[in-house]
């Protein structure tokens, strides 16, 4: 994401928004250039009910074939996509303006929470952006924790637009043009709120059928300017529902840029209030889109230059999680992938802090008929380990799976491998005379 500018131009209004949170005709089918994952599009509330009755068999089914089973939701499907660019959009531009106070204040490129702004200079900026006088200002900075070691950071910064009770009433972002701290609300018609509010609802209810049934609920992540509200919308679900075990977990594409900040905080956000940290590891689904859509609408590019970046961003994520299980026992992971690296890389680092299989703490996962030279070694020697189960009518599945094989370029080769290994155990078995035994 490009820096802020030390003194922005205006950016209040809808003609003004940020442009990779804008809709664009252009890229109104979002499922060009991705080969990886399904797409959902708004028709109306009733659709969104139905998926969401879909969602909860899932679960159910789920809850009743595996013992801590789980089961993904794509919040695309729950309602408007067009609200999930307008919360982000807020979200980001609030999150660049306290990096645009740190950089006044002579912390320009620090990692997010290394970034402490002194709560002085920062009440001093707000009222000579006419945003708010000192006295105005002051409560804001005030509470248990808020401001009483003089600083504020990035969590602190986040909580003051928080209401933990109703997000959309508390969710301000600065109009440097009038110099006022404006509702999201003041940009929703009646009808975009009452959509907001139901989507809320709808996974209010998926939350509260997986809680009930044993199943953590994983929340899929998606295009990357939908992706900051739908990562705050889950981090509201985990702290209701993560509060004794992962019931809820977030999901972490690290191929993009900022990942590893993305992963600190809400481990550290976690950790303050208490609750169980749940996320997911992938490397990411809509790469060629968002490069291509990045390009033609002129933002920077927020996916990792090269797969190598990526792996390098993948496993400094898993290990931070994976240091987090060692010293306080409340974070989970699941390793979502196919590599082969990657799944020795975790092994190995469990191995090193101590993390055992039993503690069901880290699992793996891969997709159903891909892998399963990993899935089934790491069953066998009592990993937690699951497959993605894609389902629904033959003529979405097969195009879904087929996509899935040409993003895996090497799954050919992994096929052969695989049958090459199959063959050369059924060998061993037949000429050891245990090709029936009673283990096989």
């Amino acid at each position: 994401l490009r820096r802020c500018p030390a003194h922005p131009a205006p950016c209040a209004g809808a003609e003004q928004r940020e442009k990779q949170y804008r809709a664009h005709r252009g890229f109104g089918d979002r499922r060009g250039g991705v080969i990886s994952a399904r797409t959902y599009f708004y028709a109306d509330e009733a659709k969104c009910d139905q998926h969401m009755e879909i969602f909860l068999r899932c679960i159910d089914a789920s809850g009743g074939n595996s013992e801590d089973g789980f089961s993904a939701v794509k919040l695309t499907a729950l309602g408007r996509p067009q609200f999930l660019l307008q919360f982000s959009e807020v979200l980001v531009k609030w999150r660049r303006f306290f990096h645009q106070m740190a950089a006044e204040q002579g912390q320009a490129g620090r990692a997010a929470l290394e970034t402490k702004l002194e709560v002085e200079k920062l009440q001093e900026a707000l009222a000579n952006l006419g945003i708010a006088t000192k006295a105005e200002s002051q409560h804001w900075f005030t509470g248990e924790n808020l401001g009483q070691s003089g600083t504020v950071d990035l969590l602190d910064w986040n909580s003051l637009i928080d209401s933990r009770t109703k997000l959309s009433k508390l969710l301000l972002v600065p109009n440097m043009k009038t110099g006022q701290l404006e509702p999201l609300l003041s940009r929703f018609t009646e009808e975009e709120d009452l959509q907001m509010k139901r989507m809320l609802q709808r996974m209010d209810v998926l939350a509260k059928r997986a809680a009930e049934t044993g199943v953590r609920l994983m929340v899929d992540a998606e295009q990357s300017y939908f992706q900051p509200a739908i990562s705050r919308l889950t981090l509201e679900m985990q702290r209701r529902f993560n509060r004794d075990r992962a019931v809820i977990f977030n999901t972490y594409q690290c191929y993009l840029k900022e990942a590893y900040d993305n992963v600190t905080v809400d481990v550290e956000l976690s950790r303050r209030e208490g609750w169980h940290f749940g996320s997911k590891l992938v490397r990411g689904a809509y790469m060629e889109q968002e490069r291509n859509r990045a390009a033609q609408i002129g933002y920077e590019d927020p996916i990792n230059p090269t797969y190598e970046k990526t792996n390098e961003m993948y496993h400094r994520c898993l290990d931070y999680i994976l240091e987090e299980i060692k010293h306080g026992r409340k974070a989970n992971v699941m390793v979502a992938s196919h590599n082969e690296d990657t799944v020795k890389f975790t092994l190995r680092r469990m191995m090193e802090l101590g993390i055992h299989p039993s503690e069901r703490k880290v699992s793996f996962g891969q997709l159903l008929g891909m892998c399963d030279q990993i899935t089934f070694p790491l069953g066998q020697a009592g990993f937690p380990v699951y497959k993605y189960v894609p389902y629904g009518p033959v003529n979405e599945v097969l195009p879904y799976l087929s996509r899935r094989a040409q993003e895996n370029r090497g799954f050919m080769k992994r096929a052969s491998r695989e049958r090459d290994l199959l063959w050369s155990e059924f060998k061993r078995r037949l000429f050891a005379g245990s090709l029936f035994g009673p283990n096989h």
